[in-house]
């Protein structure tokens, strides 16, 4: 088996793909180039419409089938994943619609129990009955890092790996998407526990994409719930106890520099999101948790005319923020991990030479900002053969 576990080519393969309806926020914050958009909302996951009842009603956008079915065949869905139950992967697989190019970049332990195994077990299965293009690869693998090593040297630790942090799979699979081919890049938790959200999150990313009036383009999924158990009662809660935080601080240092309150960004820490490739080249990802915070101040550092920008400032940055219809039911990793995310967060926007000093003092922390590594966009392709076929060596040891 080959790096691409895979059996036809996608071109090769038919599916049926259904039109949908969003609605489309007329109100927005600008800040220099970067547009944020008020949240929009599902109307029709599966629609009956056609593109002439749209004409009709400006309030919202009509993705017919067709302009979905190209956009998910242009883009990459990235998995990140650690020492997740094997059925969680199993769903998620399952709910990522067909034409996408699925990377899953695993972290997860080799030992007691092999579970970089245990993940390609699951996904050489669910290749052999389904004849999708999986690449799975292990982030510590020495082969992965000397494929990485001459366009971006940054990522790699003392020991020439890559780094075993979320954000730095994020950035892994962002630049084995773009060379690839791929128009945009989405990230999917991999602990998601209903595959019919992770499919909704996927369609939204490709309506984003493909209703983009700006080629500098990022979509972020704003739960419509995070359920959890409570005193034996299933409560559904809007915020999550991370993201809750992150918002409130991003829209602090916002409301500084526009120069009123303002509490549009409710997507801080949203890990589901797809970013167009002129964009994302871009972008300075953030390590470990502090990745999707950290996209919002790298929007502002670089683009909002606060601080001299890193070369050429496009036109038009268009932020769109989604709410799902399906609740985002996850694992519970406990409150350390929470207060982790929380922390490297808060630190990843504090740090940040943007953030007023009445912010930052208001949100003291002790947690060391996450690192940051160069935009990939000006950097030498990666070898993108060696890592392929890497995802049929073992586990690394």
């Amino acid at each position: 088996m080959g790096g691409y576990r895979r059996r036809r080519t996608e071109s090769e393969r038919s599916y049926a793909v259904t039109p949908m309806r969003i609605t489309f926020p007329a109100v927005h914050e600008r800040i220099g180039a970067v547009r944020i958009h008020e949240v929009g909302r599902i109307i029709e996951l599966d629609s009956a419409g056609d593109a002439c009842d749209s004409d009709q009603r400006p309030d919202h956008v009509f993705l017919p089938a067709d302009a979905l079915e190209a956009a998910h065949r242009e883009l990459t869905v990235v998995v990140p994943i650690k020492n997740e139950r094997r059925s969680t992967l199993r769903g998620v697989l399952a709910g990522i619609p067909g034409g996408c190019r699925i990377v899953v970049i695993s972290a997860s332990e080799p030992s007691p129990i092999d579970r970089f195994q245990l993940e390609r077990e699951v996904i050489d299965t669910f290749v052999s009955h389904t004849g999708r293009r999986i690449l799975h690869l292990h982030q510590r693998d020495a082969v992965i890092a000397a494929a990485i090593e001459p366009s971006l040297p940054e990522l790699l630790d003392d020991d020439g790996l890559i780094r075993a942090g979320k954000g730095e799979a994020m950035l892994l699979g962002a630049m084995i998407a773009r060379q690839t081919g791929s128009n945009a890049v989405g990230f999917i938790d991999a602990d998601n526990y209903v595959p019919g959200a992770v499919n909704e999150y996927v369609r939204i990313f490709s309506a984003t994409i493909a209703s983009a009036t700006s080629d500098h383009t990022m979509g972020r999924i704003s739960w419509q719930s995070k359920p959890k158990v409570e005193d034996g009662s299933l409560v559904f809660n809007r915020w999550g106890r991370s993201t809750t935080v992150s918002n409130r601080v991003l829209n602090e240092v916002l409301s500084h520099y526009l120069g009123e309150g303002t509490h549009i960004i409710t997507t801080g820490n949203a890990g589901e999101h797809v970013i167009s490739m002129p964009l994302a080249e871009r972008l300075r990802f953030n390590g470990s948790f502090g990745a999707e915070t950290g996209q919002f101040i790298d929007l502002m550092e670089q683009f909002g005319g606060i601080i001299e920008p890193i070369g050429d400032v496009p036109a038009r940055i268009d932020v769109i923020q989604t709410e799902t219809i399906n609740p985002h039911f996850h694992e519970d990793k406990g409150e350390r991990h929470v207060a982790a995310m929380r922390e490297q967060s808060i630190a990843t926007i504090t740090n940040s030479p943007i953030c007023p000093r009445h912010v930052a003092s208001a949100y003291p922390t002790d947690a060391p900002p996450p690192d940051r590594y160069p935009a990939f966009g000006g950097r030498r392709g990666i070898d993108i053969e060696r890592i392929e076929k890497a995802s049929a060596t073992e586990t690394p040891r």
